[in-house]
């Protein structure tokens, strides 16, 4: 379950109603829009700026938990594929990498 609290309550008096609603799951909410913590300008669906902590499982499609028919392929075709993919060596541009905290650029 989730609660959400804000310090000042009366701040979000006017969109809660209408941005946040029950999901069709129970014990889901839904957030039409971008979701920013410890941020107020949120680039993406969700922007966490610190930490997360997570006290069970992250899924994300190139987990093998996600996927079925897993099998071996044929390594020399898989290479052939590799030699015609376009390879590349890029630097994060500066704005990015110091709003990620990233150093080596």
């Amino acid at each position: 379950k989730f609660f959400f609290q804000a310090s000042n309550p009366g701040q979000f008096e006017n969109d809660s109603d209408v941005l946040w609603q029950r999901g069709h799951v129970p014990e889901t909410i839904v957030y039409h829009g971008r979701v920013g913590i410890n941020t107020d300008a949120p680039d993406e669906a969700l922007v966490v700026c610190g930490n997360a902590k997570v006290m069970g499982r992250v899924m994300h499609p190139s987990d093998s938990r996600a996927k079925q028919n897993i099998r071996e392929v044929d390594t020399n075709e898989q290479l052939r594929r590799i030699t015609q993919m376009r390879l590349v060596e890029y630097d994060y541009k500066p704005e990015f990498a110091s709003v990620m905290g990233i150093k080596d650029t």
